[in-house]
């Protein structure tokens, strides 16, 4: 029975094959590393997040200034920014990438539903230094190679790999690949609901094996980061809190100083 992880898929298959993703603007990009940021980290390890809407919230925030948020996100002390690029379910776009990258100096992470090497070749091109990709897409049969290959060719291009699991036994297989970063989403994609204990249960049950752990979804209070740090988790994934603040930069400070 198809979920919404599915209708994420095919729509984004359909975004592929209308040539959304071959860009000809390039953006310079230093190769900033975001698995180096965290290890060095000095305050908590909060990724931003810039999204305007989500499949489950709705629209989040109506006028979106990549500029200032991401430079407003970089003042408050975010180790890196993720962009939301998905164009059909989260209102994203290539030129917020474009946009955040010409602002910031912090390593940027092209979020996206991505099956297609020509998907990395645009993140690459378009300055992102790292690329989420999605264990569960891989193990439907929706990208167009093997995870272990996508891992290489987007390595060969100069990005780092953020590699999301859901379960216990998706996290089993994702430890034991070249991805750089391994993440847990607290959301389950396929009924967007969310539970913090998701990154709990995981990490209680099984080794990281070395790996640099990153809890997504589902956070956005400082008693949220430290419940999940309890745990093992590394770093954090916060998109909405902080796109739904006033003051960005504030909400930034108040999560950066938890831990």
């Amino acid at each position: 029975m198809a979920d919404f992880l599915d209708t994420l898929a095919q729509s984004a298959k359909a975004t592929i094959d209308n040539g959304y993703y071959e860009v000809a603007t390039e953006a310079a990009a230093s190769r900033l590393s975001l698995k180096k940021a965290i290890l060095e980290a000095k305050c908590t390890p909060v990724i931003t997040e810039i999204k305007a809407a989500s499949p489950s919230a709705g629209m989040i925030r109506e006028k979106v200034d990549v500029r200032n948020i991401a430079e407003s996100m970089e003042k408050g002390g975010a180790v890196g920014i993720s962009v939301l690029t998905e164009p059909k379910h989260f209102n994203g776009s290539l030129h917020s990438l474009v946009e955040a990258r010409r602002k910031v100096k912090l390593p940027i992470i092209m979020k996206d539903i991505i099956l297609s090497p020509v998907q990395l070749e645009a993140a690459s091109k378009l300055g992102a230094n790292v690329v989420l990709l999605i264990v569960a897409l891989f193990n439907r049969g929706y990208c167009e190679s093997t995870l272990s290959d996508m891992i290489a060719t987007a390595h060969s291009n100069g990005l780092e790999i953020l590699l999301e699991t859901h379960t216990s036994k998706e996290f089993r297989s994702a430890v034991t690949t070249q991805a750089d970063l391994i993440g847990i989403n607290n959301r389950n994609l396929a009924t967007l609901k969310v539970d913090l204990n998701v990154t709990k249960n995981i990490l209680e049950q099984n080794s990281a094996e070395g790996k640099i752990i990153v809890s997504e979804s589902g956070v956005s209070t400082p008693a949220d980061l430290r419940f999940l740090h309890s745990y093992g988790a590394q770093a954090f994934l916060v998109g909405s809190a902080v796109m739904l603040a006033e003051d960005v930069e504030g909400k930034v400070k108040e999560l950066v100083s938890v831990l």
